[in-house]
């Protein structure tokens, strides 16, 4: 197992044959990677159930200015290992769920969250559910979901699905909610002035209108 990309490229990683773990593939981690690289720099990330720290150690290789990696039990001193020589990183010590108790008491908020629970035990929905309840992933940030049966529920904006072979990966997207308020009180006041007019718009002057209030 290595850093495939970014700043740590082709730095080895322990932990890839430990019994009760599951590393993330290679290929899994390029496509992951590859659909969020415009959000990566200067992100704040949390690896939730960081195992051996593969994907958290591949955002801070990629530009991320600090990442946390929640774990605990016998796989901490791996990762501990495999962090050596990584800027940025922050180990926390905990069980996920009191780890996201304590971000949320330190008002800590992230832009990218990174959830690949041990499998077949219900701990992805638990942890999206406090995620989302006590607002921990700040405006536009995402959720990667990696998992093979449990299926996410989230209440963010889907984005993006893959599968890799049993392996699915969902990513969501929290949307800016004050781009989202602008938005709809534009397309009101557009609604309000065609209904106050009979004149028909034609196509480019629709789009000229959007680009207006995008940009």
């Amino acid at each position: 197992m290595r850093v495939i990309s970014g700043k740590y490229k082709g730095k080895l990683l322990d932990g890839f044959d430990l019994e009760g773990t599951r590393p993330t593939k290679d290929r899994v981690k390029e496509s992951v990677f590859g659909s969020i690289q415009n959000k990566v720099k200067n992100s704040i990330f949390l690896d939730l159930f960081a195992g051996s720290g593969s994907i958290g150690i591949e955002a801070l290789s990629n530009g991320s200015s600090k990442c946390y990696f929640v774990e605990n039990g016998d796989i901490l001193k791996i990762l501990n290992n495999n962090l050596k020589g990584i800027d940025n990183s922050i180990v926390v010590n905990k069980d996920y769920l009191y780890a996201l108790d304590f971000f949320k008491n330190k008002n800590i908020k992230f832009d990218i969250i990174y959830i690949d629970p041990p499998y077949h035990l219900g701990l992805m929905n638990r942890a999206i559910k406090y995620i989302e309840d006590n607002n921990l992933l700040n405006e536009d940030g995402i959720i990667i979901c990696e998992y093979e049966e449990e299926s996410p529920m989230c209440n963010y904006q889907l984005i993006k699905e893959k599968r890799f072979g049993k392996t699915n990966i969902k990513i969501f997207r929290k949307e800016d909610s004050e781009f989202h308020d602008i938005i709809t009180k534009k397309l009101l006041e557009a609604e309000q002035e065609m209904n106050n007019t009979s004149k028909r718009y034609t196509l480019e002057e629709v789009i000229n209108s959007m680009n207006d209030i995008i940009g």
